[in-house]
């Protein structure tokens, strides 16, 4: 019985170290996604500026940083899971806006996303290098889209991302929008090597502040 038990103990311990070797855990890194948006009308539209732009994401220990530069500007977020805070940077022609957050605004900003359920299915695509599986993502609101990931990929900072918490793995490619246009975010690019610190250091000067509550009443009285 004892052999039998040490059998059964070394196999699984095997199966395991397998496991681990075969799943790389990012707690450091950058990750570059590609735009491409699709639109439903045939006048252009301001989304579609857009197209061709990059979302870069930079993740270091319980920091994070998410730059999306497109033809029409950058809008960055640099989050602190340590402490909760946060600011959002926009910066669209001369205009340079830093918006401050809490914990708590951070929470309120992405409580849309909390209740999101995956439904994983076994259909696979080569994304990058990496075989992903696919997943249909369905909103609280009923509204639903399509994800793939890496379950080869996992990022040990799941604050990074709200809408991926939850996401057995790293998303490579996923989609967003309306029923006027669709942006799909396909991941480009991944790279291990060490992100400055200087990169999630929120900005001292340069910026018109204003708080995140602030924001909420200005985007209210613009009927946004």
């Amino acid at each position: 019985m004892n052999i039998i038990k040490r059998t059964g103990l070394l196999a699984l311990l095997l199966v395991s170290t397998v496991f681990s070797f075969a799943q790389k855990t990012i707690s450091e890194g950058t990750i570059v996604y590609d735009i491409v948006i699709q639109s439903a009308g045939k006048e252009p539209k301001m989304a579609d500026a857009l197209d061709g732009g990059t979302v870069t994401v930079y993740i270091k220990g319980g920091q994070s940083r998410s730059d999306m530069v497109s033809s029409i500007g950058k809008e960055s977020t640099i989050h602190d899971s340590k402490t909760g805070n946060a600011v959002i940077l926009k910066e669209y022609s001369s205009q340079k806006l830093m918006i401050t957050l809490t914990k708590d605004n951070w929470a309120d900003k992405n409580k849309a996303y909390n209740d999101i359920k995956f439904e994983l299915t076994e259909e696979t695509k080569v994304i990058a290098g990496y075989t992903c599986k696919k997943a249909i993502a369905t909103m609280p609101n009923g509204k639903t889209f399509t994800v793939y990931y890496a379950p080869d990929l996992v990022v040990t900072n799941k604050e990074y991302d709200a809408t991926f918490k939850n996401l057995p793995g790293l998303a490579m490619q996923y989609e967003s929008g309306s029923a006027n246009y669709k942006y799909t975010f396909t991941l480009s690019k991944i790279m291990f090597e060490p992100v400055p610190a200087s990169k999630f250091d929120f900005p001292k000067s340069g910026y018109r502040v204003m708080t995140y509550e602030e924001n909420q009443q200005m985007r209210k009285g613009a009927g946004q």
